[in-house]
């Protein structure tokens, strides 16, 4: 079990883009797991483990992404209660609730308020090394994610308004960030990131927009390709439209998540004209 015996400090993550985070800010003053780390798995469908639960008994600290996207993760910590333990809910911090759009790591915005609020728990739990996180912060803002910004204001000069589609809802806070002309139906794209059906109207919406070319890529999830999205993707290429795709956790799951997120937006920004 990861952390098993540690002396230091465990920090749990519901899920690894939270805990490679965490994981950087930490560095050697905590030891910290993550739960959701296969590619391959699905965090809303997630059903925990008693080794989950062994490792959650054990944490001081546990992330959880909230909103609705892991709800698991309240029932074990419920189950498993520590003492002092410290609990952040990434949605409860930005305001985001259950209905709302949870992939909040694909904002700019909601990650830098994320790493304030580990940088500010791990004080609270480990005070004599306060300054050592501070530290930390600083250099990964500056330096770790400098890449990552750097892109993102890239892609945001050169192709503010430009209009592209999306098979899934978990674009939406990235386009909005890039300056992206975003022109799917956000019904459509919060019911395939839920599972659920979209309306006929919205279908031939995307199906238009797609056939007409009115958008520069068409960008998908490619960890949830149901068979009309997939569908919409063969059709976007046969129409020679981009396809640049996201994924919901670290792919592959050793990748940090700055180096995870600098990948997919150079690769989105080929796709864009470069």
């Amino acid at each position: 079990m990861p952390c098993a015996g540690s002396k230091k400090p465990i920090v749990v993550a519901a899920e690894n883009f939270w805990g490679s985070i965490a994981t950087q800010i930490a560095g050697d003053k905590a030891c910290v797991a993550s739960i959701i780390v296969n590619p391959d798995t699905d965090p809303h469908a997630y059903e925990a483990t008693p080794n989950d639960a062994r490792l959650i008994a054990t944490a001081k600290y546990f992330i959880e992404n909230g909103a609705g996207y892991d709800p698991w993760a309240p029932k074990l910590l419920n189950a498993n209660p520590v003492s002092g333990r410290v609990v952040l809910n990434v949605g409860d911090l930005n305001g985001v609730q259950e209905g709302g759009n949870p992939h909040m790591w694909y904002s700019p915005t909601y990650v830098d308020k994320v790493i304030d609020k580990i940088t500010s728990d791990l004080q609270s739990i480990d005070s004599a090394d306060a300054s050592f996180f501070d530290d930390q912060k600083t250099q990964y803002k500056t330096v770790a994610l400098k890449d990552y910004l750097d892109t993102i204001k890239a892609i945001k000069t050169k192709y503010a308004r430009t209009p592209v589609g999306a098979s899934e809802s978990i674009f939406i806070y990235l386009a909005d960030a890039l300056g992206l002309n975003l022109t799917t139906p956000k019904e459509y794209m919060k019911a395939i990131s839920e599972g659920t059906d979209p309306s006929p109207a919205d279908k031939a919406e995307v199906q238009r927009q797609i056939d007409q070319k009115t958008i520069k890529v068409f960008v998908f999830n490619s960890q949830n390709t149901t068979k009309d999205v997939v569908a919409l993707v063969n059709d976007a290429k046969a129409k020679d439209i981009p396809v640049p795709s996201v994924t919901e956790t670290l792919t592959p799951a050793y990748l940090t998540f700055q180096d995870w997120q600098t990948k997919q937006l150079k690769d989105l920004q080929t796709a864009l004209g470069g």
